[in-house]
């Protein structure tokens, strides 16, 4: 690859949760475009675009905009390839890699993955499982469709991601509530998928996430994480766990449920991240995203598997056949701290990594003098202090240091 021989990455995310991608997507040659100038991303790439957003305020990408800076890259430039993990952008990428004749995903496939209804009608003329669902604009609606699927429901917006406004919902008082909340919440973001909540039967049994790559349509999964949720009635992601040599990876079942969603999706070709239920009829699509998976997750899957999810992603983005060879062994896993209350951090005590073994690191992640805000007031970073991540031979050993790890840990607040 020469320097001419360009990938575009668009948007390069919070600098905490994405660096490591741009650090390793990087070592090719890559040109950033993004809303603001870049300040840390500047040692990761060959150059950089500037285009602002069509709205700040709402996080909307102006599509026609950065297809014609595309072109600009293009025309000065060899530009082989266009990729993006920012959620907001996965569609407009899409847009880039149609108008410059790239391989990448498709601008329909990316657009199924955004829109939660359309993706769950897609599905559903697949056969593929996933819960039963509606997709309604009104309170009665939902009170009606909810009656019928029966309770406990979840409410979750039409275009979100990272669980945000997603609640689970025990009977009928509680719904006028979480309607509110999801549909609130999807008022935050780009207005093409905002307005109106998914009403979906509540799926029970362990669930998963899968990192997954698919090129012309065919898809093969890189790692399998399990997750951990809490904070009841939302489902914030309190962690990931990864094992290397995962049985689930050659699961028959598991295998044909993704193969079938990604070709019912149409996705083209790309990074994909699923999360799916295993429940008592099978293992059940929650969602597909057309981007790599959040909460450090391709991280944990590098650090356990060998498997590098930027390099994956250039490769696809290229056109060429990515590497999925494992080359560690043992289970890496992730866990986030949260307080007990909503309130302002006066303190944070994180353990050492040479104190505990097993331990690989341990990190305040939300500064002195900042505002933690529990769901519904406040999602993901807004509502966690410090993470872990350890490594374990075991699955189970890993879990048990992160459990000691996170009994180690405090923060101090102030105020409500």
């Amino acid at each position: 690859m020469t320097a001419e021989d360009l990938v575009l990455v668009i948007g390069s995310g919070v600098q905490r949760y994405r660096e490591y991608l741009l650090a390793s997507a990087g070592k090719h040659p890559i040109w950033l475009v993004d809303s603001a100038d870049p300040t840390w991303q500047l040692p990761h790439v060959a150059g950089h675009t500037v285009v602002p957003q069509a709205d700040a305020g709402r996080m909307t990408p102006d599509v026609p905009a950065l297809v014609r800076a595309a072109r600009q890259i293009a025309a000065a430039h060899q530009v082989r390839g266009v990729m993006s993990y920012d959620e907001t952008l996965v569609v407009a990428t899409a847009h880039i890699a149609a108008a410059l004749g790239l391989p990448g995903l498709s601008v329909a496939g990316a657009l199924n993955c955004r829109d939660k209804p359309r993706s769950r009608r897609l599905l559903t003329d697949a056969g593929v499982v996933q819960p039963r669902f509606a997709y309604v604009t009104d309170l009665a609606r939902a009170e009606a469709v909810a009656a019928e699927i029966g309770y406990p429901v979840v409410v979750k917006p039409r275009g979100m991601g990272a669980s945000i406004g997603v609640v689970r919902v025990p009977g009928p008082r509680e719904l006028a509530s979480a309607y509110t909340t999801a549909e609130e919440s999807s008022r935050g973001g780009n207005p093409d998928f905002e307005g109106g909540v998914l009403v979906e039967e509540l799926l029970t049994g362990p669930e998963i996430s899968i990192d997954g790559a698919v090129r012309d349509g065919v898809y093969r999964p890189m790692f399998i994480a399990h997750k951990s949720v809490g904070q009841e009635p939302y489902f914030e992601e309190t962690g990931h766990r990864i094992t290397s040599d995962e049985p689930l990876l050659t699961d028959p079942v598991l295998a044909d449920t993704l193969a079938r969603a990604h070709r019912a999706l149409g996705l083209g070709s790309g990074i994909t991240h699923a999360e799916v239920k295993l429940t008592a009829r099978g293992p059940a699509i929650v969602e597909v995203n057309a981007r790599l998976g959040g909460d450090l997750i391709p991280y944990v899957g590098r650090l356990a598997t060998g498997i590098d999810p930027a390099s994956v992603a250039v490769d696809l983005a290229r056109g060429l056949p990515p590497d999925l060879s494992t080359s560690r062994t043992g289970t890496v896993g992730i866990r986030f701290c949260y307080p007990s209350r909503s309130g302002t951090v006066a303190a944070v005590t994180v353990p050492s990594p040479g104190d505990l073994p097993g331990l690989l690191e341990a990190e305040q992640i939300t500064p002195d003098g900042a505002a933690l805000r529990l769901p519904p007031d406040g999602y993901a970073n807004l509502s966690r202090y410090a993470l872990l991540i350890a490594r374990g031979d075991t699955p189970e050993e890993c879990t048990r240091t992160l459990d000691a790890a996170e009994s180690a840990a405090s923060v101090r607040l102030t105020g409500a």
